[in-house]
């Protein structure tokens, strides 16, 4: 049975256009459709919001005006291994486009010989003979139902979804490091806080000492005012150990030894701060600028795109072949042409039947791109959960630090009034200790919450997409 018009060999025009009319099999790739609201909750926050700006976003981290914490960012961006293997696979993800776009070229191959061949005897036959042979052949696959044009398409987007995994990996190397700066300086405020209630506190014990002395003060006083003192002197190591860690933490992210960063990093700074202002934009911009949700909407089309592929196994593949060969037994006769034979045509081959195995993979296909459907969109609720969780955060520390700062403020005083009231003999040391641990409870506090406020704007800007 013809199943397809026989084609002449004398009319390429036809074969190219039917290549070129053809359509490619298996569905069409389309943006899983997902729910995305109009607007962010900024009516249950009151964090500020203004239009997206790429610009602004590109280097979110130069907002909070620290200089180091620019220069640290951007060398981790480009010094960083992790980063640096992200762009290793891009390159391999670009080879293998490159290799699928091959497939609409023809394949061109030449071969060579020369061979001694030796008969013993003595008749007519016998003796030595020389044969001297080249060849070269081509040939090329005419895509007339889109397998291998599917296989590009999957590969381009395979590469897509490589390159934003790229950019996931640099924003959030950016974070890592921008966290970890300001945890380093937060840990290094916490030693100055201890430092400066440890002189208060000293002062307080050399007080219960000389009272004592004067018979004004009892033991239990002088046993309470020492012991708060070297609980807090305690706190000190361990807060320089973690501090350590950090600055080894900053230097491993950049791709150095440990250490590289010590003398760099050991002064004391504040905590970055920047402008609650953040350019948020509309929840859409996330399916666009989030690199995570790119990488799997990419994802999604390769796997659509596969469908194709497996589809067109179904049908037959058609080529154009040629071949040309020289051969002789004397090397001065190899270029004549009564030694040269050729051949041209076009051929075809069809699976007609594998035992189901084309419709196993098709349909191993489609479960693949149902997957990869699902995994974008549970990535786009991820993103606008990790947007709403940060922006509410961010709202609520802003309110607790504003009640710190107010009992900092409180706490001081009370300090000072306990202290001179106990001086006087108008008050017992109880009082002036619970006001010393007070006060080293709520400014450790602060300095907690300028670190919160710190990770929850990078968590948001995080969770924005920068601006990859």
């Amino acid at each position: 049975m013809n199943f397809f018009p026989m084609i002449s060999p004398k009319s390429p025009s036809v074969l190219l256009g039917l290549l070129f009319v053809s359509c490619a099999v298996g569905p069409d790739f389309k943006r899983p459709n997902s729910d995305v609201p109009a607007s962010w909750s900024f009516s249950k926050t009151k964090v500020a919001a203004t239009p997206a700006d790429p610009a602004e976003l590109v280097r979110w981290w130069r907002r909070f005006h620290d200089a180091k914490l620019n220069s640290l960012v951007e060398q981790a961006i480009d010094a960083n291994l992790d980063v640096k293997i992200a762009s290793a696979r891009l390159n391999q993800a670009r080879a293998q486009r490159q290799g699928a776009a091959a497939s609409f070229w023809p394949w061109l191959s030449a071969s060579g010989s020369e061979t001694e061949s030796h008969v013993n005897g003595s008749g007519p036959g016998s003796g030595s003979f020389s044969s001297y042979r080249g060849s070269m052949s081509a040939a090329w696959e005419l895509d007339f139902f889109g397998g291998n044009r599917r296989n590009l398409e999957s590969a381009t987007a395979r590469q897509a979804s490589v390159a934003a995994d790229l950019d996931a990996t640099r924003l959030s190397m950016a974070a890592e490091v921008a966290l970890t700066y300001c945890q380093l300086r937060s840990i290094q405020d916490q030693i100055a806080v201890a430092h400066r209630n440890l002189l208060t506190q000293k002062r307080s014990s050399e007080i219960t000492h000389e009272r004592r002395g004067a018979g004004f003060a009892s033991d239990l006083d002088v046993v309470n005012a020492d012991a708060l003192v070297a609980n807090t002197q305690a706190q000190i190591p361990s807060l320089e150990t973690a501090a350590s860690k950090s600055s080894h933490a900053i230097a491993v992210l950049l791709g150095l030894p440990p250490t590289d960063l010590s003398a760099m990093l050991s002064a004391a700074g504040p905590v970055p701060t920047a402008s609650a202002a953040v350019p948020t934009g509309i929840p859409s911009d996330l399916l666009r600028r989030r690199p995570d949700v790119r990488s799997a909407e990419a994802a999604a089309h390769a796997a659509t795109a596969n469908i194709g592929v497996a589809v067109a196994d179904l049908f037959p593949k058609f080529s154009l072949n040629g071949s040309v060969s020289q051969q002789s037994a004397k090397l001065s006769d190899w270029l004549s042409p009564s030694a040269r034979a050729s051949s041209f045509g076009p051929s075809f081959n069809w699976a007609l039947f594998q035992g189901g195995s084309i419709q196993a993979n098709i349909h191993m296909q489609q479960a693949l791109r149902d997957q990869s459907v699902l995994a974008y969109r549970k990535t786009v609720l991820t993103a606008l959960q990790e947007v709403e969780d940060a922006m509410v955060a961010q709202s609520n520390e802003y309110k607790r630090r504003a009640s710190l700062a107010e009992a900092v403020t409180a706490n001081r005083r009370a300090v000072e009034l306990s202290t001179k009231l106990y001086t006087a003999g108008q008050t017992d040391f109880l009082n002036v200790l619970n006001a010393q641990r007070s006060l080293l409870q709520s400014e450790s506090e602060q300095t907690l919450s300028n670190l919160q406020l710190a990770t929850n704007l990078i968590s948001l800007y995080k969770a924005l997409g920068g601006g990859w």
